[in-house]
């Protein structure tokens, strides 16, 4: 993949960019002055919708950074990976990064991608921190290279648990996954809380990613009497189930995470199936005055922030702010300094890690989707 820097971007991420790098003596000189940074995620696929999230908020922090000098003098130089959502293709571009010098990763979005590609990361002296992958195993590891500004199921699991248990007791739950890390690490963790409080779900069941007719499952759900479904997976067959739901004549309200955080999730539902959904995600990083700057430049250019946009952005500050701590742009001494307890000064707030890599903060919250009046979207409730 040819290697740009990033001079800017337009809505549709049409990006005006300048090649890096002459060739001869002055060439190998700004070589050495460049920093070589990814952005891997799914840019195609099932979860394109979050890898441009990813993609968006990184530009534009690396674009506000390099226009203020850099990282320690040094420019960075932003390249794109697409994982395709596949664990295989994510280690896939993991080495070949490795093999390209890169030295610091934003990414992935998919727990089951960021795991696996982490090793190839610990194994070369790659700094990753995700945005947005949230199963525990992440960082239970422990390993050195490896965080996220992002909460985890667990967590995430607990408010969605307790807020089943605290204001829809009476109901009865379904609970369904997408087989993934993610989607079945948060459904159980969902699981588990209810069990805890006394609950115990109607239905458990597993749908594979790519699935599309949904019409056997519902039909189970509706001979159980299902009131509540909770769906453990991402919009795209969160989506699906709930318009095939209100095909099919279930009405039951569809509880999911953060991975259906996208308008496209409305998209696939239509209205009907979306709104009234309700949505564990962080509280709206949008609200934060820290995010104010940024979110003009965003605006200026039609760029969606929605979701893990700023979330992308915050690590590339971190990125910053830790190697001027360091004084360096060696990835290990990188990360040392994330995990010394130090707080950085980020667009979705301040930010310190403990020694797993996780953030200190639980940073969960309850959304409803609504129709806005110019859209359905999700609403955090109050």
């Amino acid at each position: 993949m040819r290697k740009l820097l990033i001079a800017g971007f337009s809505a549709l991420a049409a990006f005006a960019v300048t090649a890096c790098g002459d060739s001869g003596t002055d060439g190998a000189k700004k070589a050495d002055d460049i920093i070589k940074m990814a952005v891997a995620g799914p840019l195609t696929g099932g979860s394109a919708a979050f890898g441009a999230q990813l993609k968006n908020g990184a530009i534009q922090a690396v674009e506000d950074i390099n226009a203020a000098g850099g990282i320690n003098g040094q420019k960075i130089e932003l390249v794109f990976e697409d994982d395709g959502g596949d664990p295989k293709q994510g280690v896939s571009i993991a080495n070949k990064m490795a093999g390209e010098g890169v030295k610091f990763v934003v990414g992935h979005f998919n727990s089951g991608v960021s795991i696996p590609s982490s090793e190839v990361y610990n194994e070369n002296g790659i700094l990753m921190v995700t945005p947005a992958s949230t199963n525990p195993t992440v960082t239970d590891r422990k390993l050195w290279n490896v965080f996220r500004v992002c909460g985890r199921d667990d967590q995430q699991g607990t408010v969605a648990g307790q807020y089943l248990a605290n204001n829809l007791a009476d109901k009865k739950v379904a609970i369904v996954h997408d087989k993934t890390p993610y989607g079945k690490g948060l459904a159980d963790e969902t699981k588990k809380v209810l069990n805890a409080a006394g609950i115990t779900e109607v239905i458990y069941e597993g749908v594979n990613v790519g699935d599309k007719d949904f019409a056997a499952l519902i039909a189970k759900m509706k001979d159980a009497g299902a009131e509540l479904v909770y769906f453990g997976g991402i919009h795209t067959e969160a989506g699906l189930i709930a318009r095939q739901m209100r095909d099919q004549g279930l009405t039951a309200t569809l509880m999911s995470g953060d991975g259906i955080a996208t308008d496209e999730f409305a998209s696939i539902a239509g209205a009907d199936g979306a709104v009234g959904t309700l949505m564990t995600f962080a509280p709206d990083p949008r609200k934060r005055p820290e995010a104010a700057d940024a979110l003009k430049k965003f605006e200026e250019k039609g760029v969606s922030t929605e979701a893990y946009t700023l979330y992308s952005y915050a690590v590339v500050q971190i990125f910053k702010q830790a190697a001027e701590a360091a004084k360096s742009t060696d990835p290990k001494k990188v990360a040392e300094q994330m995990r010394s307890g130090i707080e950085f000064d980020t667009v979705i707030g301040k930010i310190a890690f403990d020694e797993k890599g996780d953030v200190n903060r639980l940073d969960y919250t309850m959304y409803t989707w609504k129709n806005t009046g110019d859209r359905v979207t999700y609403v955090e409730n109050e």
